[in-house]
């Protein structure tokens, strides 16, 4: 439940609210008077055979997105939700019935469905009354019971302080299964937002700053730029006082000024259109509060012209085109603000064109290009979408671009977020993820696509792709060319990920400092924590060994019965200590029948050596102990080498497919960026039996372009 009363940055109520595009155009409602609607309510329901006066704006909106609607479910749905808020009141002293009432007319003017208004007014009932979710089920269906449930907030005495962020992650799974969930949330906190003056001052601004962290950027990636819009001027008003004053004293005296800039080009603008015979409706979108703002800051003393845009509205996509050449040929066009989200929309499922055309005196003014549909996407986002999950129909409206119900965005965050099993993990992880507002698309070789936030690198695109399988990531190509994982990727870019094949393969630390998502770093790090030996090995004895790798000779809980029949067992070396994880060291590669010694490290792990190699004697000066280890009953072994070659293309997939042709296993490889037209590989691989190393090393060297290889060798001591 919660407060309704007029924001406290203004005299009044905000009046920045979503703007609603129309087609065809019909003259503005009067304002709702919610106090009103809740009196009429406490005099109880209206006969069955007529709609409840109450909602009669809120069908009236419906009707005007849906002429044919059956508004019978709204009517049976505010009789419940009336009765079972009888006699509850919010902290304004209006009937509690005023909420959801508004919340649900937020949406018709929006454009939502019959069965997202539905929920929407019964949204509060399970959460604040004695209506069950089941009567829910039982008299409007699974759908609209889901959607109710999916916004009900759980409660603190179960779940204490981990209330907030549990209702969220629950929220946002439930929307993960149908987005309409999340557009009843939205605006139900848009009129919370609203109406939060009578809360405490310190309550006000927790509840700004979950809006501004949270729901704004999830308003923004479901597109609802109409929400999005006012929720941040609301926000900025509580947050940031003063200077929310001092922007609209700016927005004040620009409306007080004699000429109007953007009224003026907005003539030249229709006038040569028309002489095209161009179709189009050219309006103002005045800018709002944050939008001022954010303007001011950039370009410091703000023009008639920066307070707004010019939107122009035409029929068909070839129209757009038809209208920039336009604008573009009669007017001085600003080349660097041109931006084309028609062929490539944004991720939100945004379409438009920018541009922007200067006059004489300075004055520059953007302009905004798209057809009805895409403005009705562009201002309601996933609520313009109806209801996502029916049939399609025969005919696509307009060729407009249909949205998937699951965007990769959300995807991603419900892939992440099973692994943030600790609340304040999740809350603080979902926070950082949601300020990433800028989205890249990648392609993969075979024509997928993998969507990734900006700054994004080959770590986070194989975690992407491959979940914790990425774990065995070999290194990647960008656009043909060789890559560190560390590489950053940009919009547009080819991803090829290398990955070997063993089930045993071990993420790097060092992954951590350039996975740039959360569902790579949660991956990584969950990793290292259920290995706290092999994560201890990697820090302990990152000195001596450059690129440890685990032996498969693991306690029998997830050694042997894990490994693929097929696949040959590696050489292990053994320790009389039953269950110990045992390693073999990366920077001399034991192999049978080489002499070897072994070293307990952090974490229970035993590190097997050969006996000469440099760490070894600076672990026994050191005073360290030697443990006593001997090699198993397999002829197998896992070694690493190293390849110098020159640069020249396919050369990695040419030695990688020469190396398997002689039975070896690419467990791991580091291929380093090129010095002088050379290139270093290292590789680790598994051999089925020892005495084909040698083979495997002629096959290598055979490949053109490779003109040495080695075995990775123990430095001398003192060195």
């Amino acid at each position: 439940m919660s407060a309704e009363a007029t924001n406290p940055a203004t005299a009044g109520p905000v009046t920045t609210g979503p703007v609603v595009p129309t087609v065809p155009r019909r003259k503005a409602r009067a304002r709702i008077d919610l106090r009103r609607l809740g009196r009429a309510a406490l005099l109880g329901p209206a006969a069955r055979d007529r709609l409840p006066d109450a909602i009669g704006h809120v069908a009236e909106a419906h009707r005007a997105h849906y002429p044919d609607a059956d508004v019978e479910p709204l009517r049976h749905a505010y009789v419940l939700a009336e009765a079972s808020h009888r006699g509850q009141m919010r902290k304004s002293g209006e009937p509690y019935i005023t909420h959801p009432l508004a919340v649900t007319l937020i949406l018709a003017e929006l454009g939502a469905e019959t069965t997202t208004l539905t929920a929407s007014l019964l949204h509060d009932t399970v959460e604040d009354t004695d209506v069950t979710l089941d009567q829910v089920g039982e008299q409007f269906g699974a759908e609209v019971r889901f959607l109710v449930d999916g916004v009900t907030k759980l409660e603190k005495v179960d779940y204490g302080a981990a209330a907030e962020p549990e209702t969220f992650r629950k929220m946002l799974v439930a929307t993960g299964n149908d987005v309409r969930v999340m557009s009843i949330k939205l605006a139900d906190r848009l009129h919370n937002m609203r109406t939060l003056g009578v809360m405490r001052p310190e309550k006000q601004e927790r509840i700004a700053k979950v809006t501004r962290d949270v729901l704004i950027p999830l308003a923004e990636r479901l597109g609802v730029q109409a929400l999005k819009s006012e929720l941040e001027d609301l926000v900025f008003a509580i947050l940031h006082p003063e200077e929310y004053e001092h922007t609209r004293e700016l927005i004040v005296d620009n409306a007080s000024r004699a000429d109007d800039p953007l009224a003026e080009i907005s003539d030249e603008v229709r006038a040569v259109l028309r002489d095209a015979g161009i179709q189009a409706e050219v309006l103002i979108r005045p800018r709002h509060f944050v939008s001022v703002h954010r303007t001011a800051r950039k370009r410091g003393r703000l023009r008639g012209a920066d307070f707004g845009r010019l939107l122009v509205l035409v029929n068909e996509d070839a129209d757009c085109y038809g209208v920039l050449g336009e604008l573009h040929t009669c007017l001085t066009p600003v080349v660097s603000e041109f931006k084309d989200f028609i062929a490539v929309p944004k991720f939100n499922l945004y379409q438009s064109l920018h541009t922007a055309v200067a006059r004489g005196d300075g004055q520059v003014a953007e302009v905004l290009i798209r057809t009805h549909q895409m403005h009705k996407v562009a201002e309601a986002g996933v609520v313009a979408l109806g209801n996502p999950y029916a049939p399609p129909s025969e005919e696509p409206v307009d060729g407009e671009r249909a949205d998937p119900t699951r965007p990769g965005w959300l995807s991603r965050l419900l892939d992440w977020q099973e692994g943030a099993s600790d609340p304040d993990t999740f809350w603080s992880t979902l926070r950082e993820d949601l300020a990433q507002d800028r989205e890249i698309t990648v392609f993969r070789p075979d024509g997928g696509t993998l969507g990734l936030p900006e700054g994004a690198t080959c770590v986070d695109a194989a975690y992407a792709q491959y979940g914790e399988d990425a774990h065995a990531c070999l290194g990647a190509r960008v656009n043909g060319r060789l890559a560190t994982l560390s590489t950053v990727l940009r919009d547009g870019d080819t991803v090829q990920l290398l990955m070997g094949q063993d089930p045993a393969s071990e993420p790097s630390r060092e992954w951590l400092e350039h996975a740039h998502t959360p569902a790579a770093r949660i991956a990584i790090q969950r990793w290292l924590t259920t290995h706290p030996a092999s994560a201890e090995a990697q820090e302990g004895i990152s000195e001596a060994e450059s690129q440890p790798t685990e032996s498969s000779a693991r306690p029998a809980a997830d050694g042997p019965a894990s490994r693929p029949a097929d696949r040959p067992a590696a050489a292990h070396a053994v320790v009389d200590q039953p269950g110990t994880t045992v390693r073999l060291a990366g920077c001399c590669t034991p192999v049978p029948p080489d002499e070897i010694t072994g070293f307990a490290v952090r974490g229970g792990a035993v590190t097997v050596h050969r006996v000469g190699c440099a760490a070894v004697a600076r672990m026994t000066d050191a005073g360290r102990a030697e443990v006593g280890v001997s090699w198993g009953d397999t002829t197998g072994c896992r070694v690493t080498l190293f390849a110098e070659s020159f640069g020249r293309p396919h050369l990695l997939a040419d030695l990688t497919e020469a190396m398997a042709l002689e039975g070896a296993e690419i467990v791991s490889a580091t291929v380093e960026p090129p010095s002088q037209q050379r290139v270093r590989h290292t590789y680790t691989v598994e051999l089925p039996d020892a005495a084909h190393l040698p083979a495997l090393m002629r096959a290598m060297r055979n490949v053109p372009g490779v003109y040495d290889v080695s075995r990775a060798q123990a430095p001398t001591p003192g060195d």
